[in-house]
């Protein structure tokens, strides 16, 4: 199996080491990672593996580019019908259970919703009718994703990412994160999640500088990033 999965991300592989990245299969050869401590506009990390979200079924990618950002730059943006699943989710789990707060074993995904305020006034129209988007401010959110990401994320929406296919993107603790269901890795979408992400990081570093360094804004504390520590995984 570990050498059949090998010869299938072949591909994968080559195209990574050509970036000058690392390529390497976890230890029961089921997915692999990637590490790219040169990339731009900062050292990337890459995972194809079952998922580490109860939203991702199966298995998915996940990205993330450490970028030193400013730590209170907390943006989101993700598929819409995934958004109104995570919100009804939130709103049973703490009127059952009598909960008055949203606790820190929730992932940020679902804490933003009711933490921050949606931005719904994008310029795109495909863009307001397919994503959800939220920010510690609805200023900061609207000069995120209006621009460049936005006409990716237009783009992004006729193939890459369908309508209804789970995918978050979030800018928080000063790194850009990108998980979204993959049942199969392969090369051309992995490319083009690559590239947006770097659209979007971009677009992040634009935004940071408006943030002064005495700036204050509500920040969480959950967990967003869990390296593969499943049996088997590589460390």
């Amino acid at each position: 199996m570990t050498r059949a999965n090998a010869a299938r991300w072949r591909p994968i592989q080559e195209w990574a080491e050509a970036r000058g990245a690392e390529f390497t299969l976890t230890r029961d050869g089921l997915g692999f990672q990637i590490d790219q401590p040169t990339a731009q506009p900062g050292r990337l990390r890459i995972e194809w593996g079952v998922s580490q979200r109860s939203y991702l079924p199966g298995f998915e990618l996940r990205m993330r580019c450490e970028m030193g950002l400013h730590q209170d730059l907390q943006l989101m943006v993700l598929c819409r019908a995934l958004m109104e699943n995570l919100e009804r989710a939130v709103f049973e789990a703490y009127t059952d259970t009598l909960k008055t707060r949203v606790d820190t074993d929730t992932p940020e995904e679902m804490r933003w919703l009711v933490m921050f305020p949606k931005f719904n006034n994008a310029t795109s129209q495909i863009v307001r009718q397919r994503y959800g988007i939220v920010g510690v401010t609805k200023d900061l959110a609207g000069a995120w994703i209006d621009g460049e990401l936005s006409e990716a994320l237009a783009q992004a929406s006729q193939d890459l990412l369908p309508e209804g296919h789970p995918f978050v993107l979030m800018s928080m603790r000063g790194n850009l994160y990108l998980r979204t269901e993959m049942a199969e890795a392969d090369l051309p979408r992995l490319q083009a999640l690559v590239r947006l992400l770097e659209i979007a990081a971009r677009e992040a570093l634009r935004v940071a500088a408006r943030l002064s360094d005495n700036g204050a804004w509500p920040t969480t504390t959950s967990i967003a990033w869990t390296p593969s520590t499943r049996p088997g995984d590589a460390s």
